[in-house]
C-alpha cells in the first residue's frame, strides 16, 4: 500500500468516524424543527418538511431559559475562578518541588479524579448541611464542582509549568527577583496558554454540571439549565421537539466556544508534552 493510498484510507476512516460522532447532534437540531406528526413518522425524515422555527421562541419563554442560562453561567464562572486561584499554585508546587511527599500528594490528587460525582454528592451534601452551606446553594455547588474538577486542572497545568525551563527562574533570582516575583513575572506569563485552556475545559464541564445542582439547589429560580432540561422528563413525555429545542439552545454556546478555540485548546493540551 502506497503512502497516498494509506492517507486516503485514513481520511475516509476519519470522515466516517466524524459522521457517526456528529449524527446525534444533527438529529437533535432537526428534531427541534419537526412537527408532532413528523417526529413519529415511519420511516423518519432527515429534514423537516415545514421547519417549526417558532419552537425555539416558545421554549425560551415558557421554560424561562434566560434564568436557567444565567444560573449556569454564574456557576461555571464561579467554579473556574475558584479552581484557577487555588489550582495554579498547587500545580506550580507539584511541578517544581519534587520529593516523596509531593509524589504522594500528586498520587492522591489523581485518585480523587477517578471518583464519580454520584459517589461524592452524598458526603458533600451531608457536610454542607452540617455547616449551613445549603442556605447558599449556588456557592455550595461551586465549591463541590471545584473539589471534583481541581485534580483535572492541576494535572494539566502542572504539565504546562514543567515545560517552562527552570533556568529562566534562576536567572530572575540572580537578577534580584524573589521567588514570588519570578513566578508572576516569568513563569505565569509563559504558562498562561495552558492555564487558559484548562480553565476553558473546566468551564465547559461546569456549565453542563447536573448532579450537584440537582441535589443541592431546590429553588427553581437558582437552578442551572441542566436541571431545567431534566424538568421535561416524565412517564408520558412526548414533547421531543421542545426537548431538543431546549437542548439545542443549551448546547450550542458550548459547541461554539469549542469550535472557535479548538486550535488554542489543542496547543495548550500538548504544550507540556515535550520539553
Amino acid at each position: 500500500m502506497t503512502e497516498t493510498t494509506r492517507n486516503r484510507l485514513m481520511l475516509v476512516i476519519a470522515i466516517v468516524m466524524a459522521a457517526v460522532y456528529l449524527f446525534p447532534l444533527y438529529w437533535m437540531y432537526i428534531t427541534a424543527l419537526k412537527s408532532g406528526s413528523e417526529m413519529f413518522a415511519t420511516p423518519p425524515s432527515f429534514w423537516p418538511n415545514q421547519p417549526q422555527w417558532g419552537t425555539y421562541g416558545e421554549v425560551w419563554e415558557s421554560r424561562g431559559m434566560a434564568r436557567y442560562m444565567w444560573n449556569s453561567l454564574v456557576i461555571a464562572i464561579g467554579s473556574v475562578t475558584l479552581i484557577t486561584v487555588l489550582g495554579v499554585g498547587c500545580a506550580y508546587v507539584l511541578a517544581r518541588y519534587r520529593n516523596v511527599w509531593v509524589d504522594i500528594g500528586l498520587f492522591l490528587i489523581l485518585m480523587l479524579q477517578v471518583l464519580p460525582a454520584s459517589l461524592m454528592v452524598t458526603p458533600i451534601f451531608v457536610g454542607f448541611s452540617q455547616f449551613g452551606m445549603l442556605n447558599y446553594p449556588r456557592i455550595a455547588v461551586i465549591i463541590a464542582i471545584a473539589a471534583k474538577s481541581m485534580p483535572f486542572f492541576v494535572v494539566l497545568v502542572r504539565a504546562t509549568f514543567m515545560a517552562v525551563p527552570m533556568e529562566l527562574e534562576e536567572a530572575a533570582l540572580v537578577d534580584g527577583n524573589s521567588r514570588v516575583g519570578a513566578f508572576f513575572s516569568i513563569v505565569l506569563p509563559l504558562a498562561r496558554n495552558g492555564i487558559l485552556v484548562s480553565a476553558i475545559l473546566i468551564f465547559m464541564q461546569a456549565f453542563g454540571e447536573f448532579v450537584y445542582s440537582k441535589s443541592m439547589i431546590q429553588a427553581a429560580e437558582l437552578q442551572p439549565a441542566s436541571v431545567g432540561l431534566n424538568s421535561f422528563m416524565g412517564p408520558n413525555t412526548n414533547e421531543w421537539n421542545n426537548i431538543m429545542a431546549y437542548a439545542t439552545m443549551y448546547v450550542t454556546p458550548i459547541l461554539a466556544i469549542f469550535v472557535l478555540l479548538q486550535r488554542r485548546i489543542v496547543s495548550g493540551l500538548t504544550s507540556g508534552a515535550l520539553k
